[in-house]
């Protein structure tokens, strides 16, 4: 006899799952990199970490609340060869979770890129490079 829920159908014993569809154009490389931001309007500077990185884009974890849709100028910072590098570029907020790590005062966010110098974007993608090997 079969039991039935209460809706009254009949209920079976198979496993259903969720799959899941990986939605990115560009393939994300785990990373730790120190990042220094600004609003594109505002003078004050700020540091924070980026997690992970792609040609797309960054998820960052930074000090303070910021607005989905709002613009950054960055900084990143790598060590190449024994040297410091850095990439610049214009960022917007895409993405917030606020409850991530708030209680240790940081806040997770996803940052598209929307304006980079091609020198600076060929550093990253060398840098993607080296990461993902």
């Amino acid at each position: 006899m079969n039991k039935m829920n209460p809706n009254n159908q009949p209920v079976t014993n198979s496993k259903m799952g969720v799959l899941a569809i990986e939605k990115r154009k560009h393939p994300r490389f785990s990373v730790e990199l120190p990042i220094d931001y600004s609003r594109v309007e505002g003078k004050a500077t700020f540091g924070g970490m980026v997690a992970n990185a792609s040609e797309g884009g960054l998820l960052v974890y930074l000090p303070e609340r910021i607005e989905v849709g709002t613009l950054l100028k960055i900084e990143l910072f790598y060590v190449k060869e024994l040297e410091l590098g850095n990439i610049k570029s214009i960022v917007k907020v895409v993405w917030s979770d606020m409850a991530a790590r708030e209680s240790w005062g940081e806040h997770r966010y996803g940052l598209k890129f929307e304006s980079i110098d091609e020198k600076d974007f060929n550093r990253l993608m060398a840098l993607l490079k080296e990461v993902g090997k």
